[in-house]
C-alpha cells in the first residue's frame, strides 16, 4: 500500500495501475505523463514505484497481444467490454504471462477485488473465469503462424498492423522482426552526454560513481555515458550541477555530424527539450545558439536546462517554424531542424506512441516537414549547413524528404562518414544521410542528414 500526500488513505498499487491504464488506453493520456503525475502525488518506496511502472508500461507495451489472448478465452470481444473490465483483464493477463514474481492465483484474486471496487460485482465471476482459463492454458496459447507475416508480427510484438506493413515494406520480414523485437527489449541504462566544455567524461563518471550510480561508456557518440541504479535524476548532484544532459546516442550523432565550430551562429528551430541546442552551445562557446519551439510550454524545458547547465550563449524564443523570421535569413552557420515526426523510432521508450499514431499522421507530418524545411533552410548562410533529423524510421518522413531537399532546395548533401563511429560507417553516410534503426546498437531509431547551402 502507498500513502498519499497530506496523510490521506493508503493507495492500492494495482488499483492505481488500473486508473493509469484507463487514462492511457481509453483517455489518450501519455503513459510517461500519467506515471509522472502518480509518482508526484503518491510518495512510494522504490519497490512500489518499480512495480507500478512495470505493470502499467508492460501492459501498455503488450496490449495488442493481451487483447489477442483475451479474445481466445472470452465469449465477449475485448472491444465490446466495459473499459474498466477490459483493462482489469489486460493488467491481469500481463501479470500471468510476464511477471513470474506474481503467482497466477494472486493476479486472478486481485482482479476480482478490483472488479468489486469498481462496483461491478456482477462481473466478478466472468473476470475470474476468463483469468483462471488463461492461467491454466497459458503454455498452449495459439498465436498466428509466421507465414501470416503481418498478423504474426503484430500479435507477437504488439504493433499495429500498419506499422508492421511499413517495416516489412522498407526492411523485409527478417529485419522487421528484429526491429519489432528491439522495441520490447528491456534496458535499464539511461544515455547521457557529458558537458565537455566544462567537464571531462572521466570527471562526470567519477562524480556519478561517488553517488552510487553505475556508469559505463557509450557505444556510438563522443562524450556519451550510460547510467543505471539511481532513483531520480533530480536527486543526483552531478545532474543538478550541470555536468551532463540526458540524450540518446543516436540524437547525439546529429550534433556530432553538424561539426559546430567555436564561434558559430546556430539556429535550432524545433528544439525542446534541448539536447541538440545544448550540445551545439557546448561547442560554440564564443558563438550563439538561437533555440526555438512552438509554445511557451515547450520553451519552459529549454529555460530549465539552460539554467541548470549554465549556458549563457543560448537565446530562447517561442517561434512557429513554419513562419519565416526575416531577421534570421542568411544568419546561421548551422541550422538544426530536428522536425516533428511520428516518433516511431522511440517506441521502445514511449510504449504508447504506436497506438496514438496513424498512417495518415505519417503522411501529414512528412508534408509539414517539407513546409518547415522550405522556411528554415533560408536561415543558413551560403556555405552554411542544414541538419535535418527525426526520431522515426518511416521512409516518407526521412529518405523521401532528403530526396526532396536535394531536388527543391539550394543544398547539396555532405558526407557523414568521418563523423560517424566505425560501427555505422560504410552504410549510407557517404550520401549525406543515415537511417539508424533501433536494433543496431540499443539506441532509438533516428534519421540524420547533413546539407550545405550552395548559393
Amino acid at each position: 500500500m502507498v500513502q498519499e500526500k497530506a496523510g490521506a488513505s493508503p493507495v492500492n498499487v494495482r488499483k492505481l495501475a488500473l486508473d493509469l491504464l484507463i487514462q492511457v488506453m481509453e483517455e489518450n493520456i501519455f503513459c510517461d505523463r500519467a506515471l509522472h503525475c502518480a509518482f508526484e502525488r503518491y510518495p512510494m518506496e522504490k519497490r512500489d514505484r518499480s512495480f507500478l511502472a512495470r505493470l502499467v508500461e508492460g501492459t501498455v507495451e503488450r496490449c495488442i497481444e493481451m487483447d489477442y489472448v483475451l479474445n481466445q478465452f472470452s465469449k465477449i470481444n475485448v472491444e465490446k467490454m466495459k473499459p474498466a473490465i477490459r483493462n482489469i483483464l489486460r493488467l491481469s493477463v500481463y501479470q500471468i504471462l510476464y511477471m513470474d514474481q506474481v503467482p497466477d492465483s494472486a493476479a486472478c484474486n486481485e482482479a476480482v477485488k478490483l472488479t468489486v471496487k469498481r462496483n461491478m460485482k456482477n462481473l466478478k465471476g466472468f473476470v475470474n473465469g476468463v483469468l483462471r482459463n488463461v492461467a491454466r492454458e497459458k503454455e498452449t496459447i495459439s498465436y498466428p503462424p509466421k507465414e501470416d507475416a503481418v498478423s504474426y508480427l503484430s500479435v507477437r510484438y504488439s504493433l499495429p498492423g500498419w506499422i508492421v506493413e511499413e517495416l516489412i515494406r522498407d526492411y523485409g520480414m527478417e529485419r522487421a522482426e528484429k526491429i519489432a523485437a528491439s522495441f520490447l527489449k528491456e534496458n535499464d541504462w539511461l544515455s547521457i552526454r557529458c558537458m565537455a566544455g566544462k567537464f571531462s567524461a572521466e570527471q562526470v563518471k567519477e562524480a556519478l560513481e561517488q553517488e552510487g550510480v553505475l556508469v559505463k561508456e557509450g557505444k556510438l557518440a563522443e562524450g556519451a555515458l550510460q547510467i543505471s541504479h539511481f532513483s531520480s535524476l533530480k536527486e543526483l548532484s552531478a545532474f543538478n550541477q550541470g555536468m551532463f544532459q540526458v540524450q540518446d546516442e543516436s540524437s547525439m550523432l546529429a550534433g556530432q555530424v553538424a561539426s559546430v565550430q567555436k564561434k558559430d551562429i546556430v539556429i535550432d528551430v524545433c528544439a525542446s527539450p534541448g539536447g541538440k541546442t545544448f550540445y551545439a552551445a557546448d561547442l560554440c562557446r564564443d558563438g550563439q545558439v538561437f533555440s526555438c519551439d512552438l509554445t511557451e510550454e515547450k520553451t519552459v524545458r529549454l529555460y530549465e536546462n539552460k539554467k541548470r547547465l549554465g549556458m549563457e550563449n543560448v537565446a530562447i524564443y517561442v517561434n512557429d517554424a513554419t513562419v519565416l523570421k526575416k531577421e534570421w535569413i542568411g544568419k546561421a552557420d548551422i541550422v538544426i531542424a530536428d522536425l516533428p515526426c511520428s516518433g516511431l523510432g522511440v517506441i521502445g521508450k514511449k510504449c504508447d506512441i504506436k497506438y496514438k499514431t496513424t498512417k495518415e499522421d505519417v503522411l501529414s507530418l512528412a508534408k509539414l516537414q517539407r513546409q518547415i524545411l522550405s522556411v528554415v533552410s533560408q536561415y543558413a548562410k551560403i556555405g552554411g549547413r542544414l541538419i535535418f533529423s527525426t526520431c522515426t524510421i518511416t521512409r516518407e518522413e526521412n529518405q523521401e524528404n532528403a530526396e526532396w531537399i536535394e531536388k527543391n532546395l539550394l543544398f547539396s548533401p555532405v558526407s557523414l562518414e568521418e563523423k560517424l563511429p566505425k560501427a555505422l560507417q560504410g552504410l549510407t553516410g557517404s550520401k549525406g544521410f543515415l537511417q539508424i534503426l533501433p536494433d543496431m546498437a540499443d539506441t532509438d531509431g533516428f534519421f540524420i542528414s547533413c546539407w550545405e547551402r550552395k548559393e
